[in-house]
């Protein structure tokens, strides 16, 4: 191994580390579109990060290749500026272009050994779970760093797909050892304390905060009921 080479494997290593310590800090995680129609994506992104926001990832099915990455570029810039983390869902190509911190995949996407071939090992890798099978799979790969279980309720984001109510998230509590996120239909209130009394100490978020009029104050709420 040449002397740059080391470097850069210990830069990765450090990379990881500083990763994997912020994801385990974490509890509250927000999916956004790219925000066209609002035209104010940093202005979002800035505000979310203030207000308490620890991971943002951005999921827009509409988007081309070379939109999401300028959108992931203005993300990762908000991100780093703020010490936090920022996540691209499905396309691993897209990841590794924009040096994501987090890569996330579904149930039907790629397998953690395909998306570490692809990202290495120093991106944290996240998979969506359905069901208390598909978590204890999850919590048993050696590649997912952390995981999310829903959806909770039904949501519109997920349109069709059932909603799994709290038991899971009350038996996962039980047995999980990595970092978890309950998701699907969590706002400020009732919901989010249905969710806290089942166990769970992380959620994902979306219109809770993506549809405020004031999202650093609702990132802030959520901050701190969780």
């Amino acid at each position: 191994m040449t002397m740059d080479a080391a470097v850069r494997d210990t830069d990765k290593t450090a990379d990881r580390a500083a990763r994997l310590e912020r994801l385990r800090e974490a509890s509250l995680y927000v999916c956004t579109d790219s925000r066209s129609a609002q035209g104010d994506l940093p202005e979002f992104l800035d505000t979310a990060y203030a207000g308490g926001v620890d991971i943002i990832q951005l999921r827009d099915k509409g988007l081309e290749a070379r939109a999401e990455i300028a959108a992931l570029e203005v993300l990762r810039e908000a991100a780093h500026r703020h010490g936090k983390l920022f996540s691209v869902n499905d396309r691993a190509d897209v990841a590794l272009l924009v040096g994501a911190d987090v890569f996330h995949v579904g149930q039907g996407d790629l397998t953690s050994d395909q998306a570490r071939a692809v990202l290495g090992p120093d991106v944290i890798l996240g998979r969506s779970t359905h069901s208390i099978t598909h978590a204890e799979a999850a919590e048993a790969d050696p590649e997912i760093d952390y995981f999310c279980l829903g959806p909770v309720w039904e949501t519109p984001t997920k349109p069709g797909r059932p909603a799994i109510g709290t038991d899971p998230l009350r038996a996962l509590a039980s047995i999980a050892t990595k970092p978890w996120f309950a998701i699907g239909g969590i706002s400020a209130g009732q919901r989010l304390d249905e969710v806290k009394a089942a166990g769970a100490r992380r959620a994902v978020v979306v219109r809770a905060v993506t549809a405020a009029d004031d999202p650093a104050a609702a990132a802030a709420e959520l901050k701190q009921a969780l």
